[in-house]
């Protein structure tokens, strides 16, 4: 019989976490955090902090109902934090357990394991194809096939079974025109089907809106249409994205090239994710500069306020986050932001509280500096 435990993810915004069970064996699919509890306490420090205290503030999946099994396998269907910022944490709780995903995915995992600071991690973490299939145990396999979602290599895991499939469909959408080239795996899918899928868990944040999520290219179309509009020669461009959204990124790198512009990305996360993307052959950043230093940061950004009509800045802090570089450019640091600029958000607002209350207080102190926001150049992932 198959058992499925529902561990994190379900009817909430993040801490994914799904165990199947066949026989006594588990795969596990998922570890991630739930931001907005991480955020809310403002002593958290994430990479300090032991399982238990992150489980009691709601932050990370409760593994419990598992952690006495026989778990053969730990797989990542991608690497948003909400799906793999837990692997840290729990992890060690299944030590020696082998953990597998796309390349782009591994590596973030990875990187995340490397900032741990309470626990030490020694799971073997080993980068799969799509279309290979990975037996884990005499009676388990898993399968990663391709799929688009807003960040590069995501899957959806397969777990193949002796009484049939179970497919772990979460966070993906059917884009056949991204620009990374990316199509989903249509025929493979096809053939699961065929096969025979006892179990499909499928969701996707905004699953419930009843509409068509629209293809990136759609995103790309947005951004040139106000991009090269004439009058932008002499404005300051500010554009906010996600971190690990590779081809909304390299949409706009091309822009700000084919504007005569220099674009520069600043922040951590977007060095983080751009530098494993760059190191994969997954995005060019041709003419292009990455700042993550505090001293890096000042510096140049003096220096662009000199000149605001040669550049195009990539900031993180769509969402409001404190200690972003838009949230601090709103509050009179970094960059003295104002009249002559254009602020565009090309990411929508994560739906949750939190989220919603500090993209409000973003809105507003920018405004107060008399900038011009322009928001919603994008399409959900």
């Amino acid at each position: 019989m198959i058992s499925v435990y529902t561990l994190g993810g379900y009817e909430e915004v993040g801490k994914n976490m799904t165990a199947i069970e066949y026989e006594g064996e588990v795969v596990i699919i998922d570890m991630g955090i739930r931001l907005d509890r991480v955020l809310i306490h403002e002593d958290v420090n994430l990479q300090q902090m032991p399982s238990r205290e992150l489980r009691r503030i709601g932050a990370i999946p409760d593994d419990t109902p598992i952690r006495d099994k026989k778990v053969v396998a730990i797989a990542f269907s991608h690497g948003h934090l909400d799906h793999i910022g837990a692997v840290a944490k729990l992890a060690p709780h299944y030590p020696d357990v082998p953990i597998y995903g796309t390349p782009y995915t591994i590596k973030l995992a990875k990187s995340e394991v490397k900032s741990e600071q309470y626990f030490e991690v020694k799971n073997p973490m080993y980068e799969t194809q799509y279309g290979e299939i990975i037996q884990v145990s005499e009676n388990l396999a898993i399968e990663f096939v391709r799929i688009t979602h807003s960040i590069p290599h995501s899957s959806m895991v397969v777990v193949h079974t002796p009484e049939g499939a179970v497919v772990y469909a979460c966070d993906y959408k059917f884009d056949n025109n991204s620009p990374l080239g990316e199509k989903p795996d249509y025929d493979r899918l096809k053939e699961i089907g065929k096969e025979g899928v006892k179990i499909l868990i499928a969701e996707s944040t905004r699953v419930a809106e009843e509409t068509k999520t629209p293809s990136e290219a759609v995103a790309k179309m947005l951004l040139e249409d106000f991009f090269y509009y004439d009058g932008m020669e002499e404005k300051g461009l500010i554009a906010t994205t996600f971190a690990s959204h590779i081809a909304r990124l390299h949409e706009l790198i091309e822009i700000a090239n084919n504007m005569g512009r220099q674009a520069i990305l600043v922040g951590r996360s977007l060095a983080k994710y751009t530098g494993i993307a760059k190191q994969l052959g997954l995005i060019k950043m041709k003419g292009s500069r990455v700042l993550k230093s505090p001293n890096a940061v000042q510096k140049v950004l003096r220096e662009v306020s000199q000149a605001r009509e040669n550049y195009l800045l990539i900031v993180t802090g769509h969402q409001g986050e404190p200690g972003a570089v838009l949230t601090k450019m709103a509050n009179g640091e970094l960059y003295d932001i104002g009249k002559d600029d254009t602020v565009v958000f090309s990411a929508g607002v994560i739906p949750n509280p939190l989220n919603i209350a500090q993209r409000y207080a973003l809105e507003t102190k920018l405004r107060m500096t008399g900038v011009r926001m322009v928001k919603n150049l994008h399409v959900s992932g």
